[in-house]
């Protein structure tokens, strides 16, 4: 029996096309709270720009990739910051050779500059720029999670040279998300599931991203929407519709849990 539900927002409950959740999805969610079924945001975004719920319940939130977790009060329960010895090395790295960078911070969002990459991410997420200042100044603060705008052989120059603690995933081609290593939604899952006394056996989840394969695979059920990539699709127990195919429904109707 499912006790609790890992959702994924962007691509999976929130729609890029229509810019907003479909209302299948919202009624499924009422059917789950009504049967007592916990709800648990598990997305790459940081926590200060998951604006795009729509007054959704929930019982808490794994944001930035596991690296922070807070329930539904907002009392944090869980938290990782990537270390300053890393931070320091990429620093020293974007002053040979600059490329933009999204730092995700217990003080907010930060960027070193802008450029056409960070304003597509802006307007496809719906969030405001997040506000310019100088890398060295920004690590100052803790920082859960680098977006960097770069391919992917700079992204494995990054992990083998200059953040050598962290790893990374990508949820869209523009950029890759650098977390502490072995952090991840899955981390994010096994905390809720201590703070709640639920077993593993009784879990789900939804995602879209590179950054949902493991936790795909860590719940009982994994379900990729229809829209997700094939690896994504790979890692799942189960593909069913894409978001504007109501495939939240669609899975939580074939599973029997509404």
């Amino acid at each position: 029996m499912v006790k609790i539900i890992f959702l994924d927002i962007d691509g999976t409950l929130f729609s890029f096309n229509t810019q907003s959740i479909p209302v299948s999805a919202k009624k499924a969610i009422e059917q789950l709270r009504r049967k007592g079924i916990k709800l648990i945001i598990a997305t790459g975004r940081a926590l200060c720009d998951i604006n795009n719920l729509e007054g959704i319940p929930f019982d808490g939130i794994i944001a930035s990739n596991g690296a922070l977790c807070v329930n539904s009060s907002g009392e944090i329960i869980d938290q990782h910051y990537i270390s300053k010895d890393n931070l320091r090395k990429l620093a020293k790295y974007l002053e040979e050779k600059p490329f933009a960078c999204e730092f995700s911070t217990n003080k907010g969002n930060f960027i070193n500059f802008e450029n056409d990459m960070i304003l597509t991410l802006s307007q496809l997420v719906n969030i405001p720029v997040p506000p310019i200042d100088v890398v060295s100044q920004i690590i100052e603060n803790d920082v859960f999670q680098i977006g960097a705008f770069i391919d992917e052989s700079t992204e494995k120059e990054l992990l083998s040279d200059v953040l050598t603690d962290c790893e990374s995933t990508r949820w869209h081609p523009i950029f890759a998300d650098f977390n502490v290593k072995n952090i991840s939604k899955a981390t994010g899952i096994d905390r809720f599931l201590t703070y709640f006394d639920i077993g593993r056996e009784h879990t789900m989840a939804f995602g879209d991203g590179g950054n949902d394969i493991s936790m795909l695979k860590h719940v009982a059920i994994g379900v990729a929407m229809g829209n997700a990539g094939d690896e994504v699709k790979k890692a799942a127990d189960f593909v069913t519709g894409a978001v504007d195919e109501d495939g939240i429904e669609q899975a939580l109707k074939y599973f029997g849990i509404i």
